[in-house]
């Protein structure tokens, strides 16, 4: 019942006893509470959504160590075979790479032959407002696309970096042999020597090309160049690993943040890792909260848990017992817990792993009065509860799972409770 009160209401209503110096309101209070706290002249937060969370909430301490808008990590996202795309289709990706959490759109070129009209696609990119890199070998489109307002080019190393003099604008260096550092050290060299701002990039590889040796190569580059610019290809590995793409990137801005690695480049071409623009945004926030503050990637943020929830919390069939017993309407309450659906209503609680089971048992005890809608609510519910079984996640009737960063924000409109 006190979730039901608005925070209007409660700016009405709440007289503050002396010494108060936060309020604390139900988690499922809506609204804005900006004018509340101003009225109060106090900090009012809401609280978790279930009383069982309480004690996490007030022992966050690692959480409330997160400053979301402090990062040292610039992402770069690359459109891969930007030269097979019409202007269009560009400017729509560039558009969501920024909205995701990009910094510079890195411009992916084809191998083989110039692309002519690279200088129209960055001209293109950079009326937009967005800052752009390159992303080529090749110096006749590199010069086109600098001298239409790329700011950086991926990449150089030997067989270019005669030309990257006369460019004027940062560059990222790469080894001509991955088995020999030398060659970085030597391009890396040539350009500081000619005034050319450079980063560094030893190049990630995938697991089964040397990824073990390839970390060891950032490590001893960093080792050897404290001072240098770095930056790594983490979708060298997300799309290289059938795996999902969150926790990779996670680790690898882990090692990036404390390395001092200042950039990544990534993309987002396989399904699996088709939003790890968000997640290396997400990431980024939170390895440099966690090497800020020498603690661990653990209790700062839970976006990045998607597939499992953090923590399950079962009321146990003694306590679903008792709520059965107290309960007296007809309302049908859903619970998923150590691998069975529970169903409670009026002095019944009713439990099986197969929701066609325990659908049936439910129809056969009140077949005449479930119709159409209330089945189809029930069947619905049942659903995402038995999901939540499979990924050991928590259930709570008439809300979405969670998915972390994932989980779509409800609107009122796509309520999906019941309605009588």
């Amino acid at each position: 019942v006190a979730a039901l009160m608005s925070p209007a209401w409660i700016q009405r209503h709440i007289q503050l006893p002396e010494g108060t110096s936060r309020i604390l309101l139900p988690g499922y209070v809506a609204g804005d509470l900006g004018a509340l706290a101003e009225q109060l002249q106090r900090p009012v937060v809401r609280g978790p959504h279930d009383l069982r969370r309480l004690p996490e909430f007030f022992g966050r301490q690692a959480a409330d160590l997160l400053d979301r808008g402090k990062y040292s990590i610039e992402i770069l996202a690359e459109i891969n075979h930007a030269p097979r795309l019409d202007p269009a289709q560009l400017l729509q990706q560039a558009r969501q790479l920024v909205a995701d959490g990009a910094d510079v759109i890195d411009v992916g070129c084809e191998p083989g032959e110039a692309w002519m009209a690279v200088g129209d696609c960055v001209k293109s990119l950079r009326d937009e407002g967005f800052r752009v890199s390159i992303d080529s070998l090749n110096p006749v489109e590199i010069g086109l696309a600098v001298k239409a307002g790329a700011e950086l080019v991926l990449s150089v190393n030997s067989s270019n970096r005669h030309a990257a003099v006369d460019w004027g604008c940062e560059v990222v260096a790469i080894p001509d042999n991955l088995a020999i550092l030398d060659s970085l050290d030597e391009t890396v060299d040539m350009l500081s020597k000619n005034n050319v701002p450079v980063r560094a990039d030893p190049i990630l590889e995938p697991v089964g090309f040397g990824f073990s040796v390839s970390l060891w190569r950032f490590m001893d580059f960093r080792r050897r160049h404290p001072g240098v610019p770095m930056l790594m290809g983490v979708a060298n590995l997300t799309e290289m690993t059938d795996a999902d793409s969150a926790a990779i990137n996670l680790m690898l801005l882990g090692i990036c943040q404390e390395l001092g690695v200042q950039s990544v480049l990534t993309t987002q071409v396989i399904n699996w890792a088709r939003t790890s623009v968000r997640e290396c945004d997400l990431a980024r926030r939170f390895v440099y909260c966690a090497v800020l503050n020498k603690i661990p990637l653990k209790r700062i943020a839970s976006d990045l848990v998607v597939l499992r929830d953090d923590k399950l919390r079962p009321f146990g069939n003694e306590q679903l017992d008792e709520m059965a017993r107290q309960i007296r309407d007809h309302n049908v309450r859903i619970f998923a817990e150590r691998g069975e659906l529970h169903v409670l209503r009026a002095g019944r609680h009713l439990a099986n792993s197969d929701p066609f089971t325990l659908f049936e048992e439910l129809r056969q005890q009140d077949g005449k009065t479930l119709d159409a809608s209330h089945a189809f609510y029930l069947g619905y519910e049942m659903a995402l509860a038995r999901t939540a079984l499979t990924l050991d996640k928590e259930y709570r009737q008439d809300e979405h799972l969670d998915w972390g960063y994932l989980t779509e924000k409800p609107s009122p409109q796509d309520e999906h409770r019941l309605r009588r």
